[in-house]
């Protein structure tokens, strides 16, 4: 599979923009409950959600091409897994989170990990500093994926959404401090 439009890629998946013809894969992975519950709560109701927001994201990443989502495809059948991200962190100072949500079908597989250490190469590689992760507290399945990642727990916080999460990050350097420090230690 030879995709121009690639960001990162690996032995198994390939990460580049959503496509519209995409639309019913996208669809079916937000409209499923246990997708949506980790990003926001709301299952999508209808396919034209689903071709808004690839519009958006398209539109987004025409602006500033660092920051956005991706599609995680799999090299092995050219369909998408799910989404990894880069993006601001809200009400933040400039900081960077890293984000997937994939489609239950592929779960457990590896693939949000192996999508997220090629993005977060990919944000070093643009010049970020440091890459955050912020999860609910109890999605065991993310913080896996951070750990595996290479990414510090330092503690939990408040700092970027309204719930309390996990925090997790990861710098460009090896010996590189964390601008921020967490609000609280991490849960026991």
């Amino acid at each position: 599979m030879v995709e121009s439009d690639a960001i990162a890629e690996t032995d198994r998946v390939v990460l580049r923009p959503w496509r519209v013809d995409e639309a019913d894969r996208f669809f079916d992975m937000h409209r499923r409950m246990e997708v949506a519950r980790w990003i926001g709560g709301r299952p999508m109701a209808d396919r034209v959600e689903a071709v808004q927001l690839i519009d958006r994201i398209s539109g987004r990443l025409a602006r500033d091409p660092r920051f956005g989502s991706w599609a995680v495809v799999e090299r092995a059948t050219g369909v998408p897994a799910g989404s990894v991200l880069l993006k601001p962190l809200p009400d933040g100072g400039g900081e960077i989170e890293i984000g997937w949500h994939l489609h239950p079908d592929a779960w457990g597989r590896g693939l949000a990990t192996e999508a997220g250490t090629a993005l977060l190469a990919h944000g070093f590689a643009f010049g970020l500093n440091e890459i955050w992760a912020v999860t609910h507290l109890d999605n065991e399945r993310s913080a896996k994926v951070c750990k595996k990642l290479g990414m510090r727990l330092l503690g939990v916080t408040h700092r970027w959404y309204h719930d309390l999460s996990l925090m997790f990050w990861c710098g460009a350097e090896p010996a590189q401090p964390p601008s921020l420090n967490p609000d609280g230690p991490p849960p026991d």
